[in-house]
Order: structure tokens, then C-alpha cells, then sequence
């Protein structure tokens, strides 16, 4: 059983079946309205299986994927095909609020497109290198537990490219 709250939000994850999780719904309303005396309202509650919804928290979208591989056996005269089904569990860097937030700070257009900024151009050469290699680090960290790594890169292709046109556009 895992609880996460974040503001405002809260996830209370299990590999339980539902009737388990609108137990520990129960348990924790009153636990909330008797001891802590903090009104809730249970209806607000909501209890979604992954498999067939995903979640956006923390900056990440996460879902449960059904992956399933199919394996053919044969053993002398009897061939036997296999069906196997694995769930996986998927985080997904939402890639367009962020090249939205990439582009508010002046790194990239709304397209995704790298650009250079006037300004940082008046920095040393070592101070746009470090700013960049900070900032590119930040989403690094942040990002690194998640299962699609091709948006991530793609942030960071931008973040490169706008600091090699900055250091370009200053000499």
C-alpha cells in the first residue's frame, strides 16, 4: 500500500482488487472526519483501476499497459502456442507542457523549435554553458524514472541547441 500526497492531490496505490482498496476508502475517511477532525466526502473519491485509466501527477502520465508476447513450442509431433499477457507499468513525460514551458522561458518557439536569446548572450561563455548544463540536469533528475525516454531527449536537444545558438549569436 503506497500514499502520496502532493498539492492537494492524493494516490493511494495497492496491487489489490477493489474491494480491498474501498476498505482502506473506508479506513481512511474515518480516520480523517474522527481523529483529525477534517470533514471528507467519500463520494469525492475516486477508485480506478490502471489498466484502464491513466493518471497525470507529478508531471508524469502514468498507466498500466498490457504487454503481451506470444511464444510457439514444439515438441516431437506436438506444437503448442503459448499466449502470455504482462502487465507493465508505463510514466510518460508529457512532452507539450513542457516544450510550452521551454518556450515561455525563451529556449524554444511553440513549435519546439530551439532559439537564442538576446539577453544571455551579455553572459560569459562558461556561465550560458553551466545555466544550461543545470537546467538540462534539473529535468534530468526529474525525469529519469520514466519508461519513454524519446521526450526527455527531446528536451534536451532543445535546451543544447538553444545554447549552442546563444554562444553562436555572441561571437
Amino acid at each position: 500500500m503506497h500514499y502520496v500526497r502532493y498539492q492537494g492531490k492524493s494516490i493511494l496505490a495497492s496491487k489489490d482488487t477493489p474491494l480491498f482498496m474501498n476498505k482502506w476508502k473506508y479506513y481512511l475517511v474515518n480516520l480523517w472526519q474522527y481523529h483529525f477532525y477534517a470533514w471528507f466526502q467519500p463520494g469525492k473519491i475516486d477508485i480506478n483501476q490502471l489498466c484502464n485509466y491513466s493518471i497525470d501527477f507529478l508531471g508524469y502520465c502514468s498507466s498500466v499497459r498490457l504487454n503481451s508476447s506470444v511464444v510457439r513450442s514444439q515438441m516431437l509431433e506436438n506444437s503448442f502456442i503459448i499466449n502470455n499477457a504482462m502487465k507493465k507499468f508505463e510514466t510518460i513525460v508529457p512532452i507539450i507542457p513542457l516544450i510550452g514551458s521551454l518556450s515561455k522561458a525563451n529556449f524554444c518557439n511553440a513549435l519546439g523549435h530551439p532559439i537564442s536569446k538576446p539577453t544571455r548572450a551579455d553572459s560569459s561563455d562558461s556561465d550560458i554553458i553551466d545555466r544550461f548544463l543545470r537546467i538540462c540536469r534539473n529535468f534530468s533528475h526529474y525525469h529519469s524514472g520514466s519508461s519513454k525516454k524519446k521526450s526527455l531527449y527531446r528536451v534536451k536537444y532543445i535546451l543544447r541547441l538553444s545554447c549552442v545558438k546563444t554562444l553562436a549569436r555572441k561571437h
